[in-house]
């Protein structure tokens, strides 16, 4: 055989040996991208984040999407506490919101008008903590300051009696304002059904309109409505608070209150007078820190009239407190739980929030 003839023997063979490979490593990666029964391919990214627009690389945990964990909230405070500790509750049937705050409305401040713009977009029940009109809770107050302000929702309100409210004539002006949602003049304390929840409205202008301790009218009263109305959770709400670090300090007038609700199990107290914000750890009468049957209180006296600092001394178990900040407390009331939002002003970013379950 000449040596064209071999050489030409040889690239044939060359030819068909390299379409051999060619063909086998088409069909391994054919074999290699098809889908293997029982496994799935997960994508590396999930809309968010960098590598692409909007995208975000997952764990490489190797859980699929679906099942990667998520982290709920925990309750917040911009303050010089910390966030409540309560465990997070579960409402399983309607909640009832109740919005409002103490120490409102003054002709003489604008800021009554910024906490009413928040009440615009929060339905519910509206609460006062007392001092609606400054300075004498007259007609005339009520009906030059308080009015074009929280009088706007005068008709979903259930207020409380403040000290200034009673100046003038032990408060006809308020009685006369609020009709028959204030209760009964000139005592001013009663109480009512949010949802699931008993609220109890007092008066603790002592001794002015009834002396608040033992043998007085409104503790008889206060002892029978919360026996007739037993096992439920229940918020009580005046104007004076029994504990206080704010300009007041602590009011010893309603002792005998804390005394009442705490023996029926009760779970939140609102009070106003001190022009700040001071949240407490769940407490008993006596002041002493009780996480388990302890009445959680909350001051707030932030509505418009006017911000004073705290005392030098922070009482015990004040949890959460600022005294820079006008604005109201969102309170959404489920069956067996609660939680609460402080909500600022426009402009302002102090908050705190929480929740807690009923004895």
């Amino acid at each position: 055989m000449s040596i064209g003839s071999r050489n030409h023997r040889r690239a044939v063979i060359a030819f068909v040996f390299l379409g051999f490979v060619a063909a086998a490593l088409v069909g391994l990666t054919a074999l290699a991208n098809r889908p293997i029964p029982g496994f799935v391919t997960v994508s590396t990214q999930v809309p968010g984040g960098p590598g692409s627009p909007g995208t975000t690389p997952l764990s490489t945990s190797g859980a699929s999407p679906s099942l990667l964990p998520t982290t709920a909230a925990s309750p917040t405070a911009s303050s010089t506490g910390s966030p409540a500790t309560n465990a997070s509750p579960s409402p399983t049937g309607p909640i009832a919101v109740l919005v409002g705050a103490g120490d409102i409305a003054s002709c003489a401040s604008p800021f009554s008008k910024a906490t009413a713009k928040l009440i615009e977009g929060i339905a519910g029940t509206v609460f006062t903590a007392g001092d609606n009109a400054y300075e004498t809770g007259s007609a005339v107050e009520y009906a030059k300051c308080y009015d074009p302000t929280w009088g706007r929702f005068r008709e979903r309100t259930r207020p409380a009696i403040g000290n200034h409210d009673a100046v003038t004539a032990d408060g006809a002006a308020y009685f006369a304002y609020f009709g028959a949602a204030a209760g009964e003049g000139p005592d001013g304390w009663y109480s009512y059904q949010a949802g699931s929840w008993h609220v109890v409205v007092l008066n603790a202008n002592c001794p002015g309109v009834d002396a608040c301790g033992p043998g007085s009218r409104q503790l008889a009263w206060l002892e029978s409505d919360l026996a007739a109305h037993p096992g439920g959770c229940t918020v009580a709400i005046w104007h004076q608070p029994r504990f206080s670090s704010g300009e007041h300090g602590n009011d010893l007038h309603s002792s005998s209150f804390w005394t009442a609700l705490y023996a029926a199990g009760a779970d939140l107290i609102v009070n106003g007078h001190d022009h700040d914000y001071e949240r407490f750890a769940p407490q008993t009468p006596s002041g002493a820190l009780d996480p388990v049957t302890g009445i959680r209180e909350i001051v707030v006296g932030t509505g418009g009239k006017s911000l004073r600092i705290f005392r030098p001394t922070i009482a015990a178990n004040s949890e959460v407190r600022n005294s820079r900040t006008y604005g109201v407390l969102e309170l959404d009331l489920a069956p067996g739980s609660f939680t609460w939002r402080f909500i600022p002003i426009a402009g302002q970013t102090f908050t705190d929030s929480g929740s807690g379950v009923c004895h």
